[in-house]
């Protein structure tokens, strides 16, 4: 299915590895120009070169910096100032309970992912509204609408993403932007590993039975980073046309599950 994005310019945080990178080779499979950004330089060297081979005439730029540093993000709003789509997906709030993790640790993980999403919104949607187009996408979770207090800091964080992505997106429209929030439950990736570690150390006092937390998942499975992936590039292009402030949850319907 086309999804009418082709020649639209995307900006991707977070694109190196897991659900940015799957929405980078997404975007990119709808003929979609990609700004790629993350802290590490040779993922993202690799993850341009593994893109522009699969998907000819596709241009991909990378920007490697710490994104949790204000002065980075400017810094990168400078290079790519114009875009039609901006992905939020740069975060990692670890796992862990109220006494578990230092304020500091707080303050770490919220300037990447909470202060991130913030900033880069007042960033872009200035022109965004100014040219009366283009669509922001925030990868949230969903321990946002299903807070747990193994995981109070990432819960937070998401909760307030949510309330975030719904204020913006509420009157956004109004000049012709949509801002639309995506939000997985457990997802095959590298960052699921960490967060059941952390959970096991917290119910079993063992991290090395971090496979336990994964049992009984809807479909006896973690999501794929695809198919977040493919829900994004919906929520950004005009299939998705009449989407704005809302939070989509992708759990399988584990949240129904008692």
């Amino acid at each position: 299915m086309d999804m009418g994005l082709a020649g639209k310019r995307v900006l991707i945080t977070g694109a190196s590895k897991g659900i940015g990178l799957a929405c980078a080779e997404a975007f990119a499979r709808e003929g979609c120009d990609l700004v790629l950004a993350a802290r590490g330089a040779e993922a993202l060297g690799r993850a341009r070169e593994g893109i522009e081979a699969r998907h000819r005439g596709v241009s991909v730029a990378t920007h490697a910096a710490d994104l949790s540093d204000p002065a980075a993000r400017e810094a990168l709003h400078a290079a790519h100032p114009r875009l039609d789509v901006l992905v939020n997906n740069a975060g990692a709030i670890p796992g862990g309970t109220l006494e578990d993790l230092p304020l500091s640790r707080w303050i770490e993980a919220w300037n990447l992912k909470v202060f991130g999403y913030i900033h880069f919104c007042r960033l872009y949607l200035p022109r965004m509204e100014a040219e009366k187009g283009g669509a922001i996408v925030n990868v949230i979770g969903m321990a946002g609408r299903a807070p747990r207090a193994d995981y109070v800091c990432g819960a937070t964080g998401n909760a307030a993403l949510i309330a975030f992505t719904a204020a913006l997106g509420g009157r956004s429209t109004d000049k012709g932007v949509r801002v639309v929030g995506v939000s997985p439950g457990a997802t095959r990736t590298d960052r699921i590993v960490q967060l059941s570690k952390s959970r096991a150390l917290t119910r079993f006092g063992d991290g090395a039975r971090w496979e336990e937390m994964l049992n009984g998942l809807p479909l006896g499975r973690p999501a794929h980073p695809e198919e977040i992936a493919d829900l994004v590039v919906f929520c950004a292009g005009p299939r998705g046309g009449y989407l704005s402030g809302a939070t989509i949850e992708v759990d399988g319907g584990a949240q129904f599950r008692g």
